[in-house]
């Protein structure tokens, strides 16, 4: 049914095909083809694709809410962190005996901070099953507490946008905390397993891009799905004309709340993908500029569209791996000004000045 959902969705149906061409092309020729061969991808480069495709993931999930609802939510990165935080707790309480002080139950940094027990936060995370729900469910319940007193007092345009800034910037204060009991600023790291794999051998990273391209594929059509029904279409007339939405009886805020717990989820799923990949995690994820960066590849992609969204954040990313390598200083700069030319010049984004040019050769 969903192929022939998008037989008609040409644009779409390359994204995907491209996608699932990656996911699975790349880890075979790391893990089939030998380091001679200029087919061969190094762990590094199967790590760095992977990481990519979680980047578009949750740039996916901004243009949900941003491009297709309106909301212009400047700490989405806050979602994306706690989801990454819930599978490092996991990855910690997988390390046992083995980290530095060899405490069986407690992570170094609680031994080395003198701690007597796990708190009672971190009870369960010894479960890949409890920590894949609280993946979903820490980012999904802090956007619903959060977007159902924002929406239900009419907070929008501007307000809303800081107001999600100074969230993500208050839990960057409170992880970066010894108290909290997340590690502090050095955050959890030295990871040693997922699911009883070894998580620097080269098959698991093979097999993370692999899930990461996977979910990436599913979020996309689900995504799709969602904005094309009614609900879509309801929230895109939210996004072009909200008060003659809630003068025709729809409870407005409801719709924005629900679009708004589910582009969180997704944010916590690409989060979770995220950390064994890098193999770290710690509070400069929920920095602001975290959530701006991800703003930009929205708009430098071209929002409302989905494909957009994670055309942009892997080209953005992209750009700052060579970057970042050969002149770390300019790339803040280079940033914003790719910013402001998209902006002024394509304000709908590469997707949207393809899509122009396309109608143009057609007329």
């Amino acid at each position: 049914m969903l192929l022939n959902f998008y037989k008609h969705d040409k644009a779409a149906a390359f994204l995907m095909v491209s996608i699932g061409f990656i996911a699975l092309f790349v880890p075979l020729c790391n893990l089939i083809l030998p380091a001679e061969s200029a087919l061969h991808f190094s762990a590094y480069s199967v790590s760095l694709i992977g990481k990519y495709l979680t980047f578009a993931l949750l740039g996916l999930s901004l243009d949900l809410v941003w491009g297709y609802c309106g909301i212009l939510a400047l700490g989405h990165g806050a979602f994306f962190a706690l989801g990454g935080y819930a599978m490092g707790m996991y990855l910690m309480r997988q390390i046992g005996n083995r980290g530095v002080y060899g405490n069986p139950l407690l992570p170094d940094f609680m031994v080395f901070l003198n701690w007597r027990e796990l708190p009672w936060y971190w009870y369960g995370f010894d479960q890949f099953w409890f920590a894949a729900l609280m993946v979903l469910l820490v980012p999904g319940l802090l956007a619903f507490v959060f977007g159902w007193l924002a929406f239900r007092s009419r907070v929008t345009g501007v307000y809303l946008s800081i107001i999600t800034q100074a969230l993500t910037y208050a839990l960057l204060l409170a992880f970066f905390r010894n108290e909290m009991g997340f590690g502090g600023n050095n955050g959890l790291t030295d990871f040693k397993e997922i699911l009883g794999f070894n998580i620097q051998s080269e098959a698991v990273r093979a097999y993370l891009l692999m899930a990461s391209g996977m979910v990436l594929i599913m979020a996309f059509l689900v995504s799709r799905w969602v904005m094309d029904s009614k609900l879509g279409r309801v929230v895109t007339a939210i996004r072009d004309q909200e008060m003659r939405v809630r003068f025709l009886g729809y409870r407005v805020e409801l719709f924005k709340l629900w679009i708004f717990v589910f582009a969180a989820m997704l944010a916590g799923i690409a989060g979770a993908l995220y950390v064994p990949q890098v193999g770290i995690i710690n509070p400069s994820e929920f920095s602001p500029l975290n959530s701006l960066e991800i703003v930009i590849w929205v708009a430098i992609g071209g929002r409302g569209t989905l494909y957009g969204a994670i055309v942009g954040a892997v080209l953005v990313n992209y750009a700052k791996t060579l970057l970042t390598g050969w002149a770390p200083e300019i790339w803040l700069f280079f940033l914003g000004a790719t910013f402001i030319l998209a902006t002024v010049f394509l304000p709908d984004g590469l997707f949207g000045f393809w899509q122009c040019r396309l109608k143009g050769q057609k007329s």
